[in-house]
């Protein structure tokens, strides 16, 4: 605070007890080594920055880091996160390097590509961890309403990863934005009566009517500021009879008026320095003074009769309270306005502060103003590359007001509108796309904008509207800029084949593309396109052999293409049926995802890594990889489907677990209208039901999914189909699946394609064929990394023998099923096979789930505990989960303590332990 505040803190602490207990507790838990965040809400007035001071001031043997929001101050890109970080940048040599570099480029101190924003704030979580290993801190941020938005999303984050640190976060705010939602919340609210009275009774120093009392005391809802400042000015017989304190106007803009009315009575010249220091949100002195003298306003004449304590000018400028702010600039002339804007410009050092000296110009400017507009779109480009989305985004949709040829107010309103989707806001993005095609002059400009709006359509998320609008977009490309319409035309394509309620619209894109003149030869990105669309349009056999080519340069496939075009391309694996080819792309999306700190493509790549995974066998790290999807999702926002654990759950046969998950998704699916949901939760009811043996079950979800035109689960769900439909003796329905299994694999040529058409067929054949289509199913898919598809070609080739009556063939297969089944830990398999080796005449232990230490641990446990397994550090650990190597270490420790273990080599020890124990059962 600055001077004369210290009675006003003093002063609306009255009756603050609770408050304060509660701040000492939070400070004493973290000088026990403990992490504590803690909102303070309320309204204007209402005490909140001195419970913040008094936690200051209370918080000794701790180092105290501070920031402020400032309302004029919104736009400009990390400006808090600087003030609350700047103390310890001199640590940031002790970051990891893509952290370090990542934290450099948001404070201007390095040059290169924007970094996502969650490693930023990993960056900041660590920096603060390190230093809290020397002192406990204490973070105090106030008027959080007002901070920039990627400064209140690094906190946001910050604040739900802390845990082990000896830290504490206070945070003022009158309502918090999302980024702070969900976070633990003092509600400060009016004092209570008797206190409110006694601080009525302290600054009016005469005698009121009680009703005059209650009244005001209920008007101001016993809001300190407020019964601080209505009662100014007032004479005694106003006050005795309450003239001039009952108005019925809303509460923080009395408190404005009163301010207000103290301003009116201050000279010209301080009237006109707070009017500058209003528009200044850093609070530079220097640079407040240089403006004001630019104004003809010195010291000597600003300062003679002093400020009424309004302001305080040493280290830094700072009003009474941010409502004076805010009553100084709203009251004054537009024309004021814009000179004190013109005169802190002019005192703006170019060179030092580009974008500060833009924004202060361009709130100076009363009409279009082309030099102040090309000012303004180079600090968006500033702003860009520190990671600043949200400001870049307000510095264009500025330079578009100032903008006065239409055809380039369209280009700028098409780039403003582009940082908005960037950024998340996707009502901005809306509207300057609005404002963009307005202005647009050009066929071009109008095709640009449309291609604007489809990506807009997918940000929304994935609906049936998107992929149409894409596919106009890239028609009305084709004229201007061939390789724009064709990456379009990709886009489109791979909206519409995640959309499976736009099928038709897939129909649409291939056909438009198959009409598309020759590409510049060896482009994998347009082989791509050219065999999806033959895939939809020919049928799987025309389209493979360019998915093939395709495919044998996917290993190699750019980090620039996969992060761009990765989430597409990917299914090339998929529709080619090559196992390998499919798990080994996933690994790479992730690694390079992870590499680029591309964080919010992350649970995508990770659900698709866990589902290749999970097809492996490998169900131990499949579930640390769904887990992880998860946490990344948690942590950036990015919503995401539950494909991974489905798959697996399925895989597992944990009917409760399972059908509980697939019910789950059904109904937030279908309420969504997201069909691909629906698809995959039917699939993982397929493959969870013919496990049960309850055949009619998975018969009925199979066929849902292929009631849904879609691509990919549409064909991976056919082989479970003709099971079912096998074991229930509906021969049409198992021969019409087979039918179209055959269609979708015979043209691969993959050992995984043709085993598990073989597979399919034996099931439906007649001896003698019969054998020979079970042995190769198992020969070919033993070639494969797919060992649950291999033990279910050993299970379903022993139930026929033993159909057959060949008993003793029928051991050798089913048991061999089952010790798979067993080791993977497919539950519901192996117990089917367990079944069977009965009636074939071997007695099988019945599998238990039997409980293990492991067992105790928790999700996020478990994930620490592989990676440590798998020779990971702490910071490494930290980050891949979004921590601290302080909290990692906090969890390992309650892992040892599990596990009966005192290292990281016994945990290794200990969890190939268990893995074993499983494995026998």
């Amino acid at each position: 605070m600055g001077r004369g505040d210290g009675r006003r803190a003093r002063t609306t602490l009255v009756g603050r007890g609770a408050e304060r207990t509660l701040i000492d507790e939070t400070l004493a838990a973290t000088r026990a080594g403990e992490s504590r965040v803690l909102i303070l809400r309320g309204d204007a007035g209402v005490g909140k920055s001195a419970l913040l001071e008094y936690a200051v001031a209370a918080a000794t043997g701790t180092r105290v880091m501070r920031a402020a929001g400032v309302e004029s101050g919104m736009e400009l890109a990390f400006a808090a996160l600087h003030q609350l970080c700047a103390p310890l940048l001199d640590r940031r040599n002790r970051l990891p390097g893509p952290q370090r570099a990542a934290l450099e480029r948001v404070f201007g101190l390095r040059e290169g590509a924007a970094p996502d924003r969650f490693l930023v704030g990993l960056a900041v979580l660590n920096l603060l961890s390190g230093a809290s290993e020397e002192q406990p801190l204490l973070c105090v941020v106030d008027d959080a309403q007002w901070l920039d938005r990627a400064s209140a999303q690094i906190l946001g984050f910050v604040s739900r990863r802390l845990l082990a640190e000896s830290i504490v976060l206070l945070i003022g705010v009158r309502q918090p934005g999302a980024e702070l939602a969900g976070l633990p919340t003092l509600e400060v609210t009016g004092l209570r009566d008797a206190d409110a009275h006694a601080l009525l009774d302290s600054v009016t120093h005469s005698r009121l009517d009680q009703q005059i009392r209650d009244r005001i005391v209920a008007e101001t809802k016993g809001n300190p500021l407020a019964m601080l400042e209505l009662p100014r000015g007032l004479t005694v017989t106003q006050m005795a009879g309450g003239f001039g304190l009952l108005r019925s106007d809303p509460l923080p803009g009395r408190i404005e008026g009163s301010f207000l009315a103290r301003i009116e009575r201050l000279p010209a010249a301080t009237r006109l320095l707070l009017l500058v220091a209003a528009a200044e949100p850093v609070g530079d002195p220097a640079l407040v003074w240089r403006a004001a003298r630019r104004l003809g306003v010195t010291p000597a004449e600003a300062l003679a009769g002093g400020t009424d304590g309004l302001l305080s000018i040493g280290e830094y400028v700072v009003f009474r309270h941010p409502l004076v702010r805010s009553a100084v600039y709203g009251a004054a002339e537009a024309k004021d306005r814009r000179a004190a804007h013109l005169a802190l410009a002019e005192a703006t050092d170019a060179q030092a502060d580009p974008d500060r000296r833009a924004w202060h110009l361009a709130s100076a400017a009363a009409a279009p103003d082309e030099a102040v507009a090309v000012e303004l779109e180079g600090s968006a480009d500033r702003a860009q590359a520190r990671g600043g989305l949200a400001a870049a985004a307000a510095f264009l949709q500025r330079s578009v007001a100032l903008t006065g040829d239409a055809s380039r107010r369209a280009d700028r309103a098409r780039a403003a509108a582009v940082a908005s989707l960037r950024a998340g806001d996707l009502d901005g993005a809306r509207r300057f796309a609005d404002l963009a095609e307005e202005s647009a002059r050009t066929d071009f400009q109008r095709a640009r904008v449309r291609l604007l709006r489809g990506q807009i359509a997918f940000a929304s998320g994935l609906n049936d509207e998107g992929p149409d609008i894409l596919l106009s977009a890239a028609q009305q490309l084709e004229p201007f800029d061939a390789v724009l319409a064709r990456e379009t035309y990709f886009l489109a394509w791979g909206m519409a084949a995640l959309v499976a309620a736009a099928g038709e619209s897939l129909l649409a894109i291939s056909r438009a593309v198959t009409r598309l003149p020759p590409t510049v030869p060896g482009r994998n990105l347009d082989l791509a396109l050219d065999g999806y669309a033959l895939l939809v349009t020919e049928g799987r056999a025309a389209a493979i052999p360019t998915l093939l080519r395709v495919a044998a340069g996917l290993a190699d496939y750019p980090a620039e293409d996969v992060l761009r075009w990765g989430w597409v391309v990917s299914g090339i694996s998929a529709a080619v049926w090559d196992d390998e080819l499919m798990h080994r792309l996933y690994l790479r999306s992730v690694e390079v995802i992870r590499d680029a700190g591309a964080l919010t493509e992350l649970p995508l790549c990770l659900i698709s890594l866990g589902i290749s995974t999970t097809w492996i066998g490998d169900f131990t790290e499949a579930a640390a990889i769904a887990a992880e999807a998860d946490l990344v999702a948690a942590a950036t926002g990015s919503p995401h489907a539950p494909n991974a654990k489905l798959f697996l759950a399925a895989q597992r046969g944990r009917e409760a677990e399972a059908s509980l998950l697939i019910d789950e998704t059904l109904e937030q699916a279908g309420a969504g209208g997201q069909l691909m949901g629906v698809t995959c939760a039917n699939w993982a009811a397929a493959i969870l039901n013919n496990g049960l043996g309850r055949y009619d079950r998975a018969a009925r979800a199979a066929q849902v999914c292929l009631g849904i035109p879609e691509l990919w689960v549409s064909v991976w769900v056919l082989p479970e189909l003709v099971e079912a439909a096998a074991r229930l003796g509906e021969d049409d329905l198992a021969r019409d699946a087979l039918r179209r299994l055959t269609e979708a694999t015979q043209p691969c040529g993959t050992d995984w394609a043709l085993g598990i058409l073989a597979r399919s067929r034996a099931m439906l054949s007649e001896a003698p064929d019969t054998d020979a289509l079970y042995l190769e199913a198992v020969e070919r898919l033993g070639r494969t990394q797919l060992r649950p598809e291999l033990a279910r070609a050993h299970l379903v080739y022993g139930e026929w023998l033993r159909r057959e009556g060949r008993r003793a063939d029928a051991r050798v297969q089913l048991g061999t099923a089952h010790d798979c089944f067993v080791e993977i830990g497919m539950e519901a398999f192996a117990e089917r096979a367990r079944r069977e080796l009965l009636a074939a005449g071997k007695k099988v232990r019945a599998r238990t789930t039997r409980s293990s230490a492991a067992d105790e641990l928790t999700p996020q446990e478990r994930q620490i505990a592989l990676l440590v397994r798998d020779g990971y550090s702490n910071p490494e650990v930290g980050e891949r989960l979004f921590l601290s190597p302080r909290t990692v270490e906090w969890h390992l420790r309650k892992v040892f303590r599990k596990l009966s273990v005192g290292s990281r080599r016994e945990l290794r020890d200990a969890l190939r332990t268990e893995s074993a124990d499983d494995t026998a059962t």
